[in-house]
């Protein structure tokens, strides 16, 4: 699983970097692309298979350095694991569908994205190294693709491949 995990991570932030100032041209579709596969595969898929399972998700708190976090894990999360963990997969789907459907609903992934990723700070420093990098990748995709949709909202063209072909007369 790591290694599903660190390679959509990677794509996500190499999207990211060739995304900057509209650079590379399929750096867009790359970053739904890597998003929606981890959120579907690396997540959704992960999770219900960690559940039908059996995984209990007891000790996923015990690095959180706020009391209230690891107190809460403990005490409604981790008894309720089926429940909550369902929900997070649902989250998952949501998340990775709306990613890979572009314009708005893309934004609205890469939101609920930074905010799962901003959460996930609460559960220890660990998980710095994991959400720094991609909270950083996600607003620069989410940038991005806003810059896009205005572009696409003024009628701009950026590029030939963005053109309507015209006929000839």
């Amino acid at each position: 699983m790591p290694v599903l995990w660190v390679g959509c991570a990677v794509v996500v932030v190499v999207a990211a970097v060739r995304s900057w100032s509209g650079g590379h041209p399929g750096a867009l579709r790359m970053g739904r692309l890597g998003v929606g596969v981890l959120y579907l595969i690396a997540g959704a898929f992960v999770n219900a298979t960690f559940i039908v399972r059996g995984d209990d998700y007891d000790g996923f708190a015990s690095g959180a350095y706020v009391d209230a976090v690891r107190e809460t894990w403990q005490s409604l999360v981790a008894p309720n694991h089926h429940v909550f963990i369902w929900l997070l997969v649902v989250f998952e789907v949501a998340v990775g569908l709306l990613a890979l459907a572009g314009g708005k609903r893309t934004q609205l992934a890469y939101g609920l994205a930074i905010a799962f990723h901003v959460a996930l700070l609460s559960f220890g420093w660990g998980f710095y190294l994991w959400s720094l990098p991609m909270l950083a990748a996600l607003t620069q995709l989410l940038r991005a693709e806003r810059q896009a949709d205005s572009t696409r909202t003024l009628g701009l063209v950026r590029s030939t491949s963005d053109a309507i072909p015209m006929k000839a007369a």
